[in-house]
């Protein structure tokens, strides 16, 4: 049998993301930034939730075009907030587009988003080594400092918490346990190496 992080559990969307996602090595702005908008729309509620609506947040964000969520107008807001298919927080929604134009203002200064986020990490996966899903942390001191930076930067819903998991995700950090299948595999793929 498969052993795999307990997390994902058995339902077939959480397996897939799981097998194919997480935990691998980012380095692509737009897929950063999806990234990011759905771990602040996750806030205060379970992953399968965002990823069960990650196709409608794709349509619903124009596939998370960062130049076109920085232009949105307080019209197409209230028509993203009747939509059934994402999380109709105005918060939340609000904050996408808010990010959007501090995420521009970061590619600007550094050249690409990609190049300023996995400064974080010496622009290498951090390889942990955990034995159990109760050893993972909910935030160390690489996403204290991402956080403390981000919000300097305009970034809301960028919360410690939330950036370790979006660390996680983007591959920042092998967090896959040590008997995961996935943890060998991702350890193959790590990050920069500059």
């Amino acid at each position: 049998m498969t052993k795999r992080c307990d997390w994902c559990g058995t339902e077939p969307i959480y397996v897939d993301y799981h097998d194919k996602d997480w935990g691998v090595p980012v380095h692509d702005d737009r897929l950063h930034f999806e990234m990011i908008i759905l771990d602040g729309a996750q806030a205060g509620l379970s992953w399968i939730t965002i990823l069960k609506r990650r196709e409608s947040y794709r349509e619903a964000f124009d596939n998370f075009d960062v130049l076109k969520v920085s232009r949105y107008s307080e019209k197409k807001i209230e028509k993203l907030l009747t939509n059934p298919g994402i999380i109709r927080n105005r918060l939340k929604v609000n904050s996408a587009v808010q990010n959007a134009r501090s995420f521009l203002k970061i590619q600007k200064e550094f050249g690409s988003f990609d190049e300023y986020i996995w400064q974080f990490v010496n622009h290498r996966t951090i390889q942990n080594k955990w034995k159990k899903m109760s050893d993972l942390p909910a935030k160390t001191a690489e996403s204290d400092a991402m956080s403390k930076d981000l919000k300097k930067r305009g970034f809301s819903f960028a919360g410690s918490t939330i950036c370790y998991a979006y660390m996680q995700a983007a591959g920042l950090v092998n967090d896959h346990i040590l008997d995961c299948f996935r943890y060998k595999e991702v350890k193959k793929t790590p990050g920069l190496g500059k």
